[in-house]
């Protein structure tokens, strides 16, 4: 792809020591090559040129971690209050592929937390509102909504090709087909839960010990946010740690939450780490 290479040079320039290409560009060239925009984005970084939209990512991933966030499948497994944060901060950051996976529709009570959620969006699925969003965040990613529920039937065929999935789950009896099938499949999860002011995240690879592993025992299905709900800022920001685990995984830059638990506090402002 030689006269791709040519077409980004060409259009390219430099900025503060780096060469950067817009999405202007980037765009008119894709559409001249009749190629995907992801194609030319990848194209760009491969030959040191960093699409704009990824210019403030670069400092910390550096160019090879764009590229592998590019070049990544992640499945988020829920899309309501957590799933809808990790959703619209992976398109953001750049993960190439996302499956967004749910079969439930918006409701009133979802207004106050979850993102995707307007008064014009009730009623609809949830990940219909979630495509449809990244679509307008990010036109270079490749968004597969999935509107249906997570069950053992289906859970190999659901996450096929995923390199990382993300737990955004409200029930414990899913999560644990979640966990058994990454780790039937080789696929880490990076896990979540929220509950009133409290969050907890933790990263689990495949053979690692898992939360239904260390309490040796029967888990409630649901827990403390049936009573206690969630405010907006909690799964805010328990989906952003998610994310940052993620971005860890799949770039290798920093250390994961493996085999561990990071405990939330939002009361107190308090976090712990607990090892399982």
């Amino acid at each position: 792809m030689e006269d791709l290479a040519q077409a980004l040079l060409k259009g390219c320039t430099k900025e503060k020591g780096r060469q950067v290409v817009s999405l202007d560009v980037c765009k008119a060239i894709a559409e001249e090559k009749g190629i995907p925009l992801r194609d030319v984005e990848l194209a760009a970084l491969n030959a040191g040129i960093v699409p704009k939209r990824y210019e403030r990512n670069i400092g910390t991933l550096g160019i090879t971690g764009q590229i592998d966030l590019l070049r990544s499948r992640v499945a988020v497994v829920g899309c309501g209050g957590l799933g809808g944060w990790i959703a619209e901060v992976l398109g953001r950051v750049g993960v190439g592929e996302l499956l967004i996976i749910d079969g439930d529709s918006f409701s009133e009570n979802n207004l106050n937390r979850q993102l995707f959620c307007t008064e014009k969006s009730l009623g609809l699925p949830k990940v219909q509102a979630a495509a449809e969003r990244l679509a307008v965040i990010n036109s270079a990613l490749t968004v597969v909504p999935m509107n249906v529920f997570f069950t053992e039937e289906n859970a190999d065929r659901l996450l096929g090709g995923a390199n990382l999935a993300i737990d955004a789950l409200d029930n414990n009896s899913s999560r644990k087909v979640l966990f058994e099938a990454c780790r039937r499949l080789g696929i880490p999860v990076v896990h979540g839960a929220i509950g009133g002011l409290s969050g907890e995240v933790g990263t689990v690879f495949p053979g690692d010990p898992t939360l239904f592993d260390a309490l040796k025992g029967d888990v409630p299905d649901r827990g403390i946010e049936t009573v206690l709900g969630n405010p907006s800022f909690t799964p805010a920001v328990t989906a952003a740690l998610q994310v940052a685990e993620a971005v860890k995984v799949i770039t290798g830059v920093g250390t994961p939450l493996r085999a561990s638990l990071l405990w939330i506090d939002l009361e107190e402002m308090e976090f712990q780490k607990l090892r399982l």
